[in-house]
């Protein structure tokens, strides 16, 4: 597989946006009311429903967690079950685009997990230098190449086998450095305070 492709064909926007749709008139919420639960403009959630915008993971986690669903579910993955153990086969994971990066979501069938795991591609000719943030925390593994990862004003420069752990309320962005593209895993999980607050 050369190097910064991840296996199968990416999934197509559109099928992305009508998911987004469809929950979002489940729960009888209008863009408005989507906007101001998981802090993304009501003009950029059109463009997403509409299919005209490649969503961004941080995007994509914010809906996941203001729709109270697993990232899977979002990106047409999610498979109901009752084992206590979810295997993802990587053949089988669906592929997607954000951004600039391509990304595969590596669990499915787990609704309301605080955790969410992603295999990401940064391409050695990303353009753009758009800081993201969302609610809770981010811990990156990378796997291969050369990663800057930019975080408020402070850069670090990251290799095979260096990880990280980050607020990702903090502005941040990752880039590919030395021309060579970046595998890394990302495991996104929801804030320490949401996570208490689900025992209380």
């Amino acid at each position: 597989m050369p190097q910064g492709v991840l296996p199968n064909a990416i999934s197509e926007d559109s099928d992305l946006g009508l998911r987004v749709r469809a929950e979002r008139r489940r729960k009888s919420w209008t863009l408005d009311d989507l906007a101001a639960r998981s802090g993304l403009s009501k003009s950029y959630l059109s463009r997403i429903e509409d299919g005209e915008r490649h969503p961004s993971i941080a995007a994509l986690l914010s809906i996941s967690r203001a729709c109270n669903l697993s990232l899977a579910s979002l990106v047409g993955d999610e498979q109901p079950t009752q084992s206590p153990c979810v295997v993802v086969r990587g053949s089988e994971a669906p592929v997607s685009q954000g951004n600039g990066l391509t990304y595969q979501v590596l669990t499915s069938g787990v609704r309301n997990t605080s955790m969410q795991p992603v295999r990401i591609s940064v391409p050695a000719d990303r353009a753009g230098n758009e800081l993201y943030r969302h609610e809770g925390e981010e811990w990156l593994y990378v796997l291969s190449g050369f990663l800057l990862l930019t975080l408020g004003d402070a850069e670090y420069r990251l290799e095979p086998g260096d990880s990280a752990h980050f607020d990702a309320g903090t502005p941040h962005r990752l880039n590919a450095l030395d021309g060579r593209d970046v595998e890394a895993i990302l495991v996104a999980s929801a804030a320490p305070r949401a996570l208490l607050g689900s025992y209380l």
